[in-house]
């Protein structure tokens, strides 16, 4: 029986909803007797593969056009996409960002930190021309969602296991707890 392939990417995150999917331990390698993790950004492979893939994580909120093209790649190659992480599902801390204007951010950021020396803003078309913070399901189309910040392991792996029995995956109650 071939494996169920699996992509994984972020955009504006932390890295906290890859390092509870790492935190699944045993039952991470039990999984991989079934999944074939195509690309991750926690490995060198970092793009999904163009024949696609069953299922794509995408983790962080679309903050740049950047991640709008990402995201629109994902949502191409694969028949499932999950929005992992309140980020990804809700926009999260991120989403804050919405509120201040960019220019002064960038010049508290990079210039005015009581860190910095001989600072200057970086010219960057993303810093030039930005886009609102958003959560995923405003740009593209989401199949499941699996909120947390970040979600558990117990969560990851529930999510993984009913995709793999073809199932889509219901959150609830002991499922859906937040520690």
């Amino acid at each position: 029986m071939s494996k169920i392939k699996i992509a994984t990417d972020w955009l504006a995150a932390c890295a906290g909803c890859h390092m509870s999917l790492l935190d699944m331990d045993e039952r991470l390698v039990q999984l991989l007797d079934k999944i074939e993790i195509t690309s991750s950004p926690i490995t060198d492979l970092k793009h999904p593969p163009r024949e696609g893939v069953t299922v794509g994580v995408l983790t962080g909120t679309v903050n740049n056009t950047a991640h709008l093209e990402v995201a629109r790649v994902m949502r191409d190659r694969c028949q499932f996409l999950i929005a992992m992480g309140d980020c990804s599902v809700l926009g999260g801390v991120p989403l804050m960002r919405n509120q201040c204007n960019m220019e002064e951010a960038l010049r508290r950021a990079y210039i005015e930190t009581e860190s910095t020396v001989d600072g200057q803003i970086p010219r960057n078309e993303e810093l030039a021309t930005p886009i609102f913070s958003r959560p995923l399901d405003q740009v593209v189309k989401v199949d499941v969602y699996l909120p947390g910040c970040p979600p558990s392991a117990d969560a990851i792996h529930f999510v993984f296991s009913e995709l793999l029995e073809g199932r889509i995956p219901v959150l609830k109650d002991q499922t859906l707890k937040y520690d």
